[in-house]
């Protein structure tokens, strides 16, 4: 049975506030206070870094953590991006004013905001479920299981190559250079349903493929190669 969850209305702060939303994402009827990431309590202290970059990249539109002209606007909620041109312009962000490409990548990346916390808790789930990740606290297990699955240790892998992937890649993350990024099985889709984890190299490669294109595209080309 899934799990009923609060969804309280919390305060939204910053630029797009009027246009944003902030919910609790506790399970319905709960005792104590409203959190938005409840899951991610634990986590938060052991692993802050890894805490960090699920709630990243499960809401914003970017990773980049530089600002310029080819990159565009830095981390933007994903769904403040589902606002039409006018209404994102009253708000200082002039769509028109930038460069098709980087619109193009900004509207790529909107998703709806319930969509987002989706993924942040199957990414949380993948993430406890790899090799060396730290013991899952009971509560966060049962929460974890109940909204997704059974929580299988060691069976979390990349979504393009299938090794498993070890936790401790977190740790080796430099400025643009992360050893494991979040990934999707389409990259015009983000949902819980289309995103996992995969190795730098391996997401890199699939570029804007979906992985049956990119798997379709590498047989190709080990044809072609046992052809000649």
């Amino acid at each position: 049975m899934t799990m009923g969850l609060c969804k309280k209305n919390l305060p939204v702060r910053g630029k797009y506030k009027d246009i944003s939303e902030k919910k609790c994402y506790r399970e319905d009827g709960h005792e104590g206070e409203c959190k938005e990431f409840p899951y991610l309590s634990d986590l938060s202290v052991s692993h802050p870094r890894v805490t960090n970059k699920i709630k990243r990249d499960a809401t914003k539109t970017t990773g980049a953590a530089w600002k310029s002209e080819d990159a565009g606007p830095n981390r933007i909620d994903r769904w403040v991006m589902l606002q039409s041109d006018d209404v994102l312009k009253n708000y200082g962000l002039d769509m028109v004013a930038l460069k098709p490409g980087v619109v193009a990548k900004l509207r790529e990346k909107a998703a709806t905001y319930d969509d987002c916390m989706d993924v942040a808790a199957r990414l949380t789930l993948l993430a406890y479920q790899m090799p060396d990740a730290p013991p899952c606290p009971a509560d966060t297990r049962t929460y974890l299981e109940s909204r997704f699955s059974p929580m299988v240790e060691g069976s979390t892998t990349c979504i393009v190559c299938k090794e498993p992937l070890s936790f401790s890649l977190f740790e080796n993350a430099q400025r643009g250079k992360a050893e494991i990024e979040t990934a999707h099985s389409n990259p015009r889709e983000h949902n819980q349903n289309n995103v996992g984890f995969a190795h730098r190299e391996c997401n890199i490669a699939q570029g804007n493929k979906t992985v049956e294109e990119f798997y379709g595209w590498i047989s190709g080309i080990l044809d072609r190669i046992d052809r000649t």
